[in-house]
């Protein structure tokens, strides 16, 4: 594969990043390409490790990375490109803000020198764009059947287009203004400028696809009708609920989920007023995000675009080791401690916390009381903390984001008046082939697993979309 001594040769090259002072006065993309010679010598460093654990055990997609990393060596893009698109609908979604499972399970990654699939994957979609080599692949004959897909975000769209390709007529529903779901309103453009949907959804639509915007499936179309008109229903509506704190204190003002905040923000840069009263801004402000995954990233990143006067994170969960412990082995995820580049731009970073009440005044809110804790473990399993004695602290705050997480899908009215199953999460239940307790109606993404990744999200749409495929051939 590739170069066979280019992991000995070449050592792993970091994608460069525009400086913290820089970046932080826009909400553009700052990540900057690395030039063709470097991509070479990185595609070169793929060994031939015999069992290729990147898209066997790292990728949802099952992406071929060894294939078209030898190809990327050999300055064979075009083929490279076709290889890629075989697996993944959108890699231009996934090699921006995937979190590279795949190159956690690169043999390399022994060493923690693993290779730098992430980018490659998306210089490899980009110089396709740009050479003008991704057309429309529109199908061969049509089916006479029909299919709607009710939410945009990424399962949604690859469950869409891998049907429209396969010759049925699709049409998303969505009940936002505009087509993305969670790329567009939750990631924030910093990482994902809305350019890069709006180009791909355009190809959907050469293909085939229709866009219906601004309508609640279940509401303003009910199902008698939604049964009547489409042969199958794919519901791909997300796990938007989100997991408030029910403490003291939560009805002050200034207290908010992070996803407002988040979509307000994309809002903004796409244009559009906020009214002042409904505003949800940092400037100027104290801020704490509660909450220490990606979600309370990108509020860290937002905040301090924004103009916060300072940021604190907070994290429940002890602060992880630099290295694998001995019972997280590769090829699985590394749980170790990571400094995300929003976090890098400015934030003080608290672990073990937990806030037990938040205070104000006049209505407002001050800031939080929280105390330390520890983990209590069970049978090797995280089963709860347990509070540390006399470690009570209180943090100034005019802004609090909660960044806790997300519980299920939203119970809307198209799921409770098709008497859709759902698990003991609140999540839609499922069989084998992707279908609900509904005969003819799927789901796909989060709506089914709970708050995933976009490339978990990919992977189930299409694998929905394959069984819908073969549910319409029934018929």
């Amino acid at each position: 594969m590739a170069k066979i001594t280019g992991f000995m040769d070449y050592p792993r090259c970091e994608v460069e990043k525009a400086p913290v002072g820089e970046r932080i006065k826009h909400f553009k993309e700052f990540e900057r390409p690395l030039a063709e010679e470097l991509l070479h010598q990185q595609a070169a460093r793929c060994m031939d490790c015999g069992v290729p654990h990147c898209h066997t055990f790292g990728c949802p997609l099952h992406n071929r990375i060894p294939d078209w990393n030898d190809l990327v060596y050999r300055d064979q893009w075009k083929l490279a490109l076709q290889i890629l698109s075989t697996t993944d609908n959108f890699p231009e979604f996934t090699g921006r803000v995937c979190p590279a499972p795949c190159e956690a399970a690169c043999t390399l990654n022994l060493q923690e020198s693993p290779v730098l699939i992430r980018h490659i994957e998306l210089q490899i979609i980009e110089k396709g764009w740009k050479e003008g080599w991704i057309k429309p692949q529109k199908a061969g004959h049509m089916s006479g059947k029909s299919v709607a897909v009710v939410g945009s975000g990424p399962a949604g769209l690859a469950a869409a287009q891998q049907l429209s390709r396969r010759g049925h007529k699709v049409t998303v529903f969505e009940r936002d203004e505009a087509i993305g779901g969670l790329l567009r309103y939750g990631i924030p453009d910093f990482k994902l400028e809305k350019w890069v949907i709006d180009r791909r959804l355009q190809q959907m639509r050469e293909e085939g696809v229709t866009f219906e915007t601004g309508v609640h499936a279940g509401s303003d179309i009910s199902l008698k009708y939604m049964k009547r008109i489409f042969d199958a229903i794919v519901l791909a509506t997300g796990a938007t609920v989100p997991r408030d704190l029910d403490i003291p204190g939560r009805d002050l003002k200034g207290i908010h989920v992070a996803m407002p905040f988040l979509t307000q923000q994309n809002d903004r840069c796409n244009g559009v007023k906020i009214p002042a009263k409904k505003a949800i801004s940092a400037k100027d402000k104290q801020v704490i995000v509660i909450g220490g995954g990606d979600t309370g990233s990108d509020c860290v990143g937002t905040a301090r675009r924004q103009g916060a006067g300072g940021i604190v994170q907070i994290e429940l969960l002890p602060k992880p080791p630099e290295f694998r412990h001995s019972n997280n082995p590769w090829p699985t995820w590394p749980n170790i401690l990571r400094t995300s580049s929003s976090q890098e731009e400015g934030c003080q970073r608290y672990w073990s916390l937990k806030t037990k009440s938040f205070i104000g005044k006049a209505g407002r809110v001050t800031g939080i009381h929280a105390v330390k804790v520890n983990p209590v473990y069970e049978d090797g399993r995280l089963n709860g903390f347990k509070e540390i004695p006399n470690s009570g602290i209180e943090i100034k705050a005019d802004l609090i984001l909660l960044a806790t997480g997300f519980l299920h899908t939203e119970p809307c009215r198209l799921i409770r008046d098709a008497r859709i199953d759902t698990n003991n999460r609140g999540d839609i239940a499922v069989n084998n082939g992707n279908m609900t307790s509904h005969s003819g109606i799927f789901a796909a993404g989060d709506c089914v697993s709970g708050a995933s990744l976009v490339v978990n999200a990919l992977h189930q749409g299409r694998q929905t979309a394959e069984a819908v495929d073969r549910y319409l051939h029934r018929l």
